[in-house]
């Protein structure tokens, strides 16, 4: 799928403050080439809400796609880069709303997504963060899980190979025909789905799944609420 995206390049770098500034950095400074930037080591990689994600070389995949983006929607983006991520790693990978990669009930990765316009041009920049080996240590907001669990002899780069083509298939997909054909798809991974949740705004509902523009659907008690960006936990706050 490479060819969709003419001039398509593979950086590597050794190390990085994290992969997603540097291509943001680059956006803003006029370049938006397709590219795949990989990360061997994160010294402040980012997460959702400003959270910090550290990619220690030989333990993690870090990796940024830069690419030239115009869906008619961005609903769901994110939704859609889990999915493939899941559907590439195995058949017990989970998908928690919005952005997270579950095993087990435990996180394996997460996703960032960014853009920047310039002269009426989208740029998205795709930010993936696997967790390879256990992180050596526990203190994090979530339980850990690792692919290396489930996959033995499992390296970034190997991960990489297995996740990155069916990734950028996914992405062209997306950009054509939006969320709705792999609302289905996610709905067999949906990790929230059935299940009381709280989201980070105070809203308690059920878990109903998700609609066609990847909305998160919650059967509250005053009705059904969509909600499109929040922070989910299946805990009470």
């Amino acid at each position: 799928m490479v060819a969709d995206w003419p001039g398509f390049n593979v950086e590597i770098l050794p190390e990085i403050d994290s992969s997603n500034t540097e291509l943001m950095r680059r956006a803003r400074q006029g370049c938006n080439d397709p590219i795949l930037l990989i990360a061997e080591q994160q010294t402040a990689g980012k997460g959702r809400l400003g959270r910090t994600w550290l990619g220690q070389r030989g333990q993690a995949l870090t990796f940024s796609l830069g690419l030239p983006y115009q869906p008619q929607s961005w609903s769901g983006l994110s939704l859609a880069v889990g999915l493939s991520l899941a559907e590439s790693l195995g058949p017990d990978i989970q998908l928690k709303w919005p952005n997270d990669l579950w095993r087990q009930q435990r996180k394996l990765g997460g996703i960032l997504i960014e853009a920047a316009t310039q002269a009426g041009q989208s740029y998205a920049v795709i930010g993936v963060g696997l967790n390879i080996q256990l992180p050596p240590s526990n203190d994090l907001r979530t339980t850990p899980a690792a692919v290396s669990e489930f996959w033995a002899g499992a390296s970034a780069p190997l991960v990489l190979e297995r996740v990155a083509k069916p990734l950028l298939s996914t992405l062209k997909e997306f950009e054509d025909h939006g969320f709705g054909p792999l609302q289905q798809r996610f709905h067999a991974r949906d990790a929230l789905r059935g299940l009381e949740v709280t989201t980070s705004d105070g809203i308690r509902g059920l878990c109903e799944g998700i609609d066609a523009q990847g909305a998160l659907q919650l059967l509250t008690a005053h009705g059904r609420k969509a909600i499109n960006s929040s922070e989910v936990s299946v805990r009470p706050q």
